[in-house]
């Protein structure tokens, strides 16, 4: 039997408790694909990092796996990461992870914050089906769009107190459905220090819902700032645990995610 030093870590959120868990898995050997699946679904999590060093003191590879599957990107497990390779290592203040993708996702800290530079994705326009807002919830949008790169449909509604008291319906959800990874349903947000609002149902790929989820942001800061005309936002996911991240757009390639994250347990997992 063999230890994996483990760790789950509260992401997009200055207090223990909010925000997003992740697990993060350092690897120091290889594991197959079907345990980390496994040890994913026994941490229970949203998505599990497993986290390998590569041929530099801040080259890592990531990847991310939910209770169901393989999720090629996640934001805030990448978050997760990188605040205990952070920790670990004093002396870091970039790193760079990639992912099965192979993209070069790079993250530096900056104080409490940690930022992450990732890609910015295209929407284009779909229609939401009917019964997937009478799941949701939803009597009335403003519009519906989807993104080909996380396989996730987004519809925006007026109203973010409408948002917040959501409550779908699952298993209804779950077969409106058959093409997607989840839906994100967004507004704008009525909050002084807020630009928009999320949340996000995936019982399609992973769980119910996605407390705060960084990944989403790859298409939404896009979304938002042609409809605000602005390049810097604040962005409020307003789930139960709630969490919170700064999007800025840097270029037409790319973008960044700022945030905190707090370590909230440390073991070893015996497999």
């Amino acid at each position: 039997m063999t230890g994996i030093e483990t760790y789950i870590v509260d992401s997009f959120t200055d207090k223990p408790f909010k925000g997003n868990p992740a697990g993060v898995c350092l690897i120091d050997r290889e594991i197959s694909d079907d345990k980390m699946l496994s040890i994913a679904k026994e941490l229970g999590l949203s998505e599990t990092a497993f986290v390998s060093q590569q041929n530099g003191q801040n080259e890592f590879s990531i990847r991310y796996f939910s209770p169901k599957m393989e999720i090629p990107l996640c934001g805030h497990a990448t978050l997760a990461a990188s605040k205990v390779l952070f920790q670990n290592d004093l002396k870091i203040t970039k790193i760079h992870f990639r992912n099965i993708q192979d993209l070069d996702l790079i993250i530096q800290k900056n104080g409490e914050y940690l930022i992450m530079e990732f890609p910015i994705y295209e929407t284009e326009p779909q229609a939401a089906p009917k019964e997937l807002l009478v799941a949701l919830g939803i009597n009335e949008i403003n519009n519906s769009e989807y993104n080909k790169e996380t396989k996730i449909l987004l519809v925006e509604i007026s109203d973010c107190n409408i948002l917040k008291d959501l409550k779908p319906d699952f298993e209804k959800l779950k077969k409106s459905h058959n093409s997607i990874n989840g839906v994100l349903v967004t507004a704008l947000s009525d909050k002084p220090n807020y630009d928009f609002e999320s949340r996000y149902f995936w019982p399609w790929s992973g769980t119910n819902e996605d407390p705060v989820t960084g990944g989403t942001h790859t298409f939404l800061t896009k979304y938002w700032s042609e409809r605000l005309n602005k390049k810097k936002m604040n962005s409020f996911q307003c789930s139960e645990r709630t969490g919170f991240m700064e999007v800025e757009l840097i270029d037409q390639h790319k973008m960044t995610i700022k945030g905190k994250a707090q370590i909230v347990l440390k073991g070893e997992l015996k497999i």
